[in-house]
């Protein structure tokens, strides 16, 4: 096996690893807001990613960007949300071709009751992957980010 097979092996262990705790933290930030809030993952993703926004509102574009999802993904969420009145669209003012995703009043006060769960749970998942030998340095990687940035 030469290098370069090497370096491939190593990338794709990486990236085992990283879905490894990806799934490890999702199911169980999953499970806490489907059970406190009565909110999917993604759901939560759409609400905290619009409660970040200055004027509380994102295309749908952005929205999709933000979430990682298709446009039609996000088309079908923002309608469910929509619909539970946790969401609403309004046109764009300098342009009516434009549509807006918005947190409602509902909404803002969902994600303020949602967001400490979500936030609990991803420390003690964290955490808990941290025993894990095969995640934890990965997640000691987590942990350095902030440092990193500022």
């Amino acid at each position: 096996m030469g290098i370069a097979d090497d370096s491939s092996l190593i990338r794709a262990q990486g990236w085992r690893t990283l879905a490894a705790l990806h799934a490890h933290i999702e199911a169980e930030l999953e499970r806490a807001l489907q059970a406190e809030h009565t909110l999917s993952v993604v759901e939560y993703a759409v609400l905290d990613a619009l409660g970040r926004q200055d004027g509380w509102h994102m295309r749908m574009q952005q929205l999709a960007r933000a979430t990682a999802l298709s446009s039609s993904a996000t088309t079908r969420l923002v309608n469910r949300l929509e619909d539970r009145g946790i969401l609403t669209r309004v046109l764009c003012k300098d342009d009516r071709r434009g549509i807006y995703t918005e947190l409602t009043t509902d909404g803002r006060a969902l994600l303020e009751r949602a967001r400490p769960t979500h936030d609990e749970v991803l420390e003690s998942s964290l955490s808990s992957a941290e025993q894990i030998p095969e995640l934890a340095s990965l997640v000691d990687a987590i942990h350095r980010l902030p440092a990193a940035a500022g």
